[in-house]
C-alpha cells in the first residue's frame, strides 16, 4: 500500500494555513482540546462519520473537552499513517454533477488527538477509558466485534477472545473485554460513569452492547455489573453514510486537492444520517451542528436503516459479486438489478417497517437508489459482502421473519439469501476465485461442502436444491430456527435453483416475469 513518497510535503498542523482556500480546516485552537471521547475501532467509517460530526460541533462552539482518542484494536496501520500528521487527515466528500462528472469537497479533520494500538499497549487503552476526562466511549467494530451469537444475541462465552479476556484484566483483546475492564478501573478509582455508544449496524445496538458488557462483567464481579447497569448509559443509534475503502489513486487525488500528501484520507458520500437516543451519563457535544438528530427512541430508525439500506446493499452485493459487477455503481447500471432492488424495497421491505411519521418512504427509496448510483465512490461489492454470517440476521432474515409471520411471500428476499449461499462457493460465474472474508469462514466452507454432498445424494432438480438449502440453512448461529421453516426453505431453494441454472441475470429476469410470485 502506497502511503507517502519519501521527501514529500505532508499534511501537518504547521501547514494548515497554506492549504488552498477550497479546503476546509479546523477553525478552533487544537492545542486547547482534551480527549473526552474514546473510540474503539478507528476505521474509515468512524473518521468519516463520528469525527466529521464532532468536528462540526467543535466549530459550532462545543466545549474543548470533546477531542477524540481513536483505538485500533488489531493493527497499527492507521496510527502509523496519522501520527506523523498529528492526527490530521482529509475527508473527501464525493458525488457527481448532472452530467455524471465526479466532484469532491475536501475538509481537514482536527478533532482526532490521539491514536492507540490496543495489542501494543492494552494498558494505555484501559487507562484512557478510565481517565477522568473521558465521558463517552464509542465503538464501530462491525458485527463480529461483539463476540456474540448473531441469531440469539447472547455473548459467546466460548469465544477465544472472551475466554482470554476473562483471565487478563490488564491485557484484553476484545471490545467487550476492554470496555468491562476499563469500567472496572473507573469504578475502582471512584470516577464518574460514562456513556457507551455503539455506532454499528445492529438492531438495538445500545441494548446489545449493554447486554454484552453486563454478561462479561457478571463473570468478573457482580458488584461491577450492578454499577454499570445502574450508572452507565447505552444509547441506541442509527448511522448511515457510504464510506468506501481508500485506494492509492484516492490518495493521489486528495493530495492534488491539498497540495500536500495525506497518508490516509477517507472518502464518503455527502449524505449523512445519525439518529441517536438522547441518553448520556456525562454530557455530550451538540452533534446537531453536524447533522445528528437526538430522539427518545431510535428503534424505528434502526429498523428502517437495517432493512432498507443495509438489506438492499447486501442483496446487491452478493448477486453482484457472483455476476462479476465489481462496484455498486456498475451493478446499478444493470437495469434488471436496479428494478429488482426497487421491487424488493417497495413490495417486501416497506410493508414490514414501523411507522415513521413525516417520512416519505417513496422519496426515501428513490434517494437511496440514487446514492447507490453515485459513480464517484467506486464502492467495491466485495467490501459490502464481507462478514455475511454476522450481517444476514439483522439485514435480511429479520425481514424474512416479519413477512412469514404475516404469511406474506418472500421471493425477492429469498433470492438475496440464495445469493449469499451461492457466494459461499468462492467462485463467480466467470470462474474467478475470491476469498470468503468472514469470522465463520472455516465453518461455512465445511458446511458448503456438506451441502454439495447432500445435493448430489438427493439427485437432480428441485430435490437437490432443497437438500442443498436445508444443509446450509441448518447453521443455527446464522439462521436460528428459521432454517426449519418449510416456507423459507422452499422459497430459498427455488431461488437457488434459478441462480444455479440461469445465472444472476437469468434469475433476475425470471423473478421479474409477470407470472413470478410477489
Amino acid at each position: 500500500m502506497e502511503l507517502v513518497a519519501a521527501g514529500a510535503a505532508r499534511l501537518s498542523p504547521m501547514g494548515l494555513s497554506a492549504l488552498p482556500d477550497a479546503v476546509a480546516r479546523p477553525g478552533y485552537d487544537r492545542a486547547s482540546l482534551r480527549v473526552g471521547i474514546v473510540h474503539l475501532g478507528l476505521g474509515a467509517f468512524a473518521r468519516a462519520h463520528l469525527a466529521a460530526v464532532n468536528e462540526a460541533a467543535l466549530h459550532a462552539g462545543a466545549d474543548r473537552g470533546w477531542g477524540i482518542c481513536g483505538v485500533s484494536l488489531r493493527q497499527a496501520d492507521t496510527r502509523d499513517a496519522l501520527a506523523p500528521q498529528d492526527g490530521l487527515y482529509a475527508l473527501a466528500l464525493r458525488s457527481a454533477d448532472a452530467a455524471g462528472r465526479p466532484r469532491q469537497q475536501v475538509a481537514v479533520i482536527g478533532c482526532l488527538l490521539e491514536t492507540l494500538v490496543a495489542p501494543e499497549d492494552p494498558q494505555a487503552v484501559l487507562a484512557r477509558i478510565a481517565h477522568a476526562d473521558t465521558r463517552i466511549v464509542s465503538v464501530t467494530v462491525t458485527e463480529k466485534g461483539y463476540c456474540h451469537d448473531p441469531a440469539s444475541g447472547r455473548l459467546n462465552l466460548d469465544h477465544p477472545d472472551i475466554v482470554h479476556d476473562l483471565g487478563q484484566p490488564l491485557a484484553p483483546r476484545s471490545t467487550i473485554g476492554f470496555l468491562a475492564w476499563g469500567l472496572q478501573q473507573r469504578r475502582a478509582a471512584g470516577l464518574a460513569p460514562v456513556t457507551l455508544m455503539s455506532l454499528d449496524n445492529l438492531p438495538g445496538n445500545g441494548h446489545l452492547l449493554r447486554g454484552m458488557v453486563l454478561a462479561f462483567a457478571e463473570q468478573v464481579d457482580r458488584a461491577l455489573a450492578a454499577w454499570i447497569a445502574s450508572s452507565c448509559a447505552f444509547p441506541c443509534s442509527m448511522v448511515d453514510r457510504i464510506v468506501p475503502r481508500t485506494t492509492d489513486d484516492d490518495r493521489r487525488q486528495v493530495a492534488d486537492a491539498l497540495g500536500v500528501q495525506d497518508a490516509w484520507p477517507v472518502l464518503a458520500e455527502p449524505y449523512l444520517e445519525w439518529v441517536v437516543e438522547d441518553r448520556f451519563a456525562a454530557g455530550r457535544p451538540d452533534w446537531t451542528a453536524g447533522g445528528a438528530r437526538f430522539v427518545a427512541e431510535a428503534a424505528p430508525f434502526e429498523t428502517l436503516k437495517l432493512r432498507m439500506v443495509n438489506g438492499a446493499h447486501s442483496a446487491l452485493a452478493y448477486l453482484s459479486v457472483m455476476a462479476g459487477w465489481a462496484t455498486v455503481d456498475q451493478a446499478m447500471a444493470q437495469p434488471a438489478l436496479k428494478a429488482y432492488l426497487a421491487a424488493l424495497m417497495q413490495d417486501e421491505i416497506v410493508p414490514t417497517l414501523p411507522a415513521l411519521p413525516g417520512l416519505d418512504l417513496a422519496q426515501y427509496q428513490a434517494r437511496l437508489l440514487q446514492r447507490y448510483e453515485n459513480p464517484a465512490l467506486k464502492h467495491q461489492t466485495r467490501q459490502i459482502a464481507m462478514d455475511g454470517s454476522q450481517k444476514l440476521p439483522q439485514r435480511l432474515l429479520d425481514t424474512v421473519c416479519a413477512r412469514l409471520a404475516a404469511d406474506l411471500p418472500i421471493p425477492g428476499l429469498a433470492l438475496a439469501v440464495a445469493g449469499w449461499l451461492h457466494f459461499l462457493r468462492g467462485v463467480d460465474q466467470a470462474g474467478r476465485r475470491y476469498e470468503i472474508q468472514d469470522p465463520l469462514a472455516d465453518v461455512l466452507a465445511r458446511q458448503y461442502a456438506l451441502a454439495e454432498q447432500a445435493a448430489q445424494e438427493a439427485g437432480e432438480g428441485p430435490a437437490a436444491m432443497l437438500a442443498w438449502t436445508e444443509s446450509l440453512t441448518s447453521l443455527a448461529p446464522v439462521f436460528g430456527d428459521l432454517g426449519r421453516d418449510p416456507r423459507f426453505l422452499r422459497a430459498v431453494a427455488q431461488a437457488a435453483q434459478s441462480l444455479r441454472s440461469q445465472g444472476v441475470a437469468g434469475a433476475l429476469a425470471a423473478l421479474a416475469a409477470p407470472s413470478a410470485p410477489r
